[in-house]
């Protein structure tokens, strides 16, 4: 049980630097007219909020 908590912990910090560094590309991409490419980082940017989500809420459980 400790390991999991403890893996959850660092998975979660992982997906904050991971969204931070997807935002950041994101925001040159669109600063740089490529739409396409910051359409990427957004859909990529939601589906590790969702993880983080669906992480927290099995740490929650331990």
């Amino acid at each position: 049980m400790v390991k999991r908590k403890k893996r959850l912990q660092k998975g979660i910090k992982s997906l904050e630097k991971q969204i931070k560094i997807h935002e950041e590309k994101k925001k040159i991409a669109e600063e740089g007219g490529s739409e396409e490419l910051a359409d990427y980082y957004d859909r990529e940017i939601k589906a590790k909020i969702r993880d983080k989500e669906r992480r927290e809420d099995l740490l929650e459980k331990y």
